[in-house]
């Protein structure tokens, strides 16, 4: 989960005095704020940094970001001296030309921070951030009327009332008597802002509001992402962390960027950097209505869309 830096050595020192063969490079990690967060009561953290070889089947590309099962079955070429909790971590390396991952962390798991990573080189090098490619796998849940359970659809008939539709208020009104009963997870209630991204997501006939099919594909959707935020709730608190959110979004079907994450934490987490329930639906449903909105305008899976201004607007306002 921590934010991973492609440093790729070419030239060999020349004439070492040492007479090893290989590259020369100092890294430098840095704690950004500290000072002015020390005024606050807060700390240094401990920090360090590990660096690892590129594995060759990813070697000169930058959109990749090395999961857990590579980390898992493979070692460290080198890492900073030691974890230590001052402002910079420096560490000067000789190694063979190649491409390698600077991986900063702090040495406790899942903790926040701001930091600058230096790398200062005999010969020439090339540093760059990686990260994964912005994408997402989304299959097609779709319950039509004719699939939905007859226990389902006399409940449908008991929620909908003589319209046999669920506005948005009366979406919030139902989740919000349903997620009052359960301990296992945080959450101060759903928005009528959330419960209408739902019914934009799931409302095909554009009215406005969820018939059965509709209502049925949402409640399926709904129980799915319960499943994935109790599975990604790592320390069973009952909300989710940023790095149990990064872990969450993946399993849910969507590879984003540290931007993208960073704009999502500031949008729907709260004060103390956590996520409940109901925020974390919220962001599951508008990324998904936003990945699906562009792949449908996107005929030719180009990459890049053309809007007109009544179509900028139309979906401005979903």
């Amino acid at each position: 989960m921590n934010p991973q830096f492609k440093i790729t050595l070419e030239e060999e020192d020349d004439d070492p005095d040492d007479n090893e063969v290989g590259c020369s490079f100092l890294v430098g990690l840095i704690q950004k704020n500290r000072r002015r967060l020390r005024k606050a009561g807060e700390d240094m953290h401990t920090i360090g940094f590990a660096i690892y070889e590129v594995p060759p089947q990813f070697r000169g590309q930058t959109e990749v970001h090395l999961d857990k099962n590579y980390f898992l079955t493979h070692g460290q070429k080198a890492r900073s001296e030691t974890f230590i909790n001052l402002r910079e971590v420096s560490t000067r390396f000789k190694m063979p030309p190649g491409e390698y991952l600077i991986v900063p962390s702090t040495f406790e798991p899942h903790m926040n921070g701001d930091f600058c990573i230096r790398v200062f080189s005999e010969k020439q090098h090339e540093t760059q951030p990686c990260d994964d490619p912005v994408n997402a796998e989304l299959e097609d849940e779709t319950v039509s009327d004719e699939e939905v359970e007859s226990g389902f659809r006399n409940l449908f008939v008991k929620l909908a009332g003589s319209d046999m539709e669920i506005s948005s208020t009366e979406l919030k009104t139902i989740m919000n008597k349903i997620v009052a009963k359960r301990s296992d997870i945080k959450t101060d209630g759903f928005s009528l802002e959330t419960c209408r991204i739902m019914v934009n997501l799931m409302d095909d006939s554009g009215n406005g509001k969820l018939g059965l099919g509709e209502f049925a594909t949402l409640w399926k959707k709904v129980q799915k992402y319960l499943g994935i935020y109790k599975k990604s709730d790592l320390d069973g608190s009952g909300t989710m962390s940023t790095p149990e959110m990064r872990i969450a979004l993946k399993e849910a079907g969507f590879t984003l960027n540290n931007n993208i994450y960073q704009i999502l934490v500031a949008r729907y987490a709260e004060a103390d950097m956590t996520i409940d329930f109901d925020n974390f639906v919220a962001c599951l449903m508008r990324l998904e209505m936003m990945f699906r909105i562009f792949k449908k305008v996107d005929l030719d899976d180009s990459g890049f869309i053309e809007l007109d201004f009544h179509q900028w607007l139309t979906f401005a306002m979903i």
